[in-house]
């Protein structure tokens, strides 16, 4: 944990030192911000390994600084807000946050949730194989960590391409939320099983229109599939 280095944007005072000092006591090197465009400029000069991110913040949001990190890097990030509704939970999500806590923190419970999402990075990655799934308009490589649409690379988290690879090696076959979590994100997942809606919603606005010959399916009270279509 020695090398490892957390990124604490959090403008209070108490709470970000108090967050400093047990991360600091379990080995890992952390750097506290107190602002967004601090937050943003320690991310640049850091290179952290992973972000704690407040929402509340002083001149720029977390929504934003979450927005603006996703833009250029996919290190993992958790969001800590004193909102607990659903919408929030799921903007966080949708905005490529890979974890959501409500305040107050538990700084053990912290520990725990970035030691999961720092295992679930490292387990991303690829074997030593060439395999790619291909189905019409479309190649998924879990080597290259690619996804093409009609030839054409785009831009896709990591997160997303191991659900959208994982469902279509295993096509016309029916998974349960849970499941999904399970295969794709790791047993330890700390998480609820909406985050496997959020990531369907992105996969099916980036492959819209891309084939007529297969489709991500919900089916109701079930999960999802990917479906070969005729």
């Amino acid at each position: 944990m020695m090398d490892t280095k957390i990124l604490v944007i959090e403008d209070e005072i108490a709470l970000s030192d108090a967050i400093k000092t047990h991360f600091e006591s379990e080995g890992y090197d952390v750097k506290v911000a107190f602002d967004g465009p601090e937050g943003i400029t320690f991310f640049k000069m850091y290179d952290p390994d992973i972000i704690i991110l407040d929402i509340t913040l002083p001149k720029k949001d977390g929504w934003q600084v979450c927005r603006e990190i996703r833009e250029n890097s996919s290190k993992p990030i958790i969001i800590t807000s004193i909102k607990g509704d659903v919408f929030d939970k799921v903007l966080g999500l949708e905005l490529g946050a890979d974890d959501y806590m409500v305040k107050p923190i538990d700084n053990k419970e912290l520990s725990a949730r970035v030691k999961a999402v720092l295992r679930r990075c490292q387990s991303q990655t690829p074997q030593a194989d060439d395999e790619v799934i291909r189905f019409e308009n479309i190649e998924v490589s879990l080597q290259k960590y690619e996804l093409k649409l009609r030839g054409r690379s785009v831009d896709i988290p990591p997160k997303e391409l191991e659900l959208l690879y994982f469902l279509a090696s295993n096509y016309n076959r029916v998974f349960t939320r849970d499941q999904l979590l399970d295969k794709v994100w790791g047993f330890d997942y700390l998480g609820d099983s909406r985050t496997v809606d959020v990531h369907i919603k992105r996969l099916r606005e980036k492959l819209e229109g891309t084939s007529e010959k297969w489709v991500i399916k919900t089916v109701w009270g079930v999960g999802y599939k990917f479906e070969l279509l005729g």
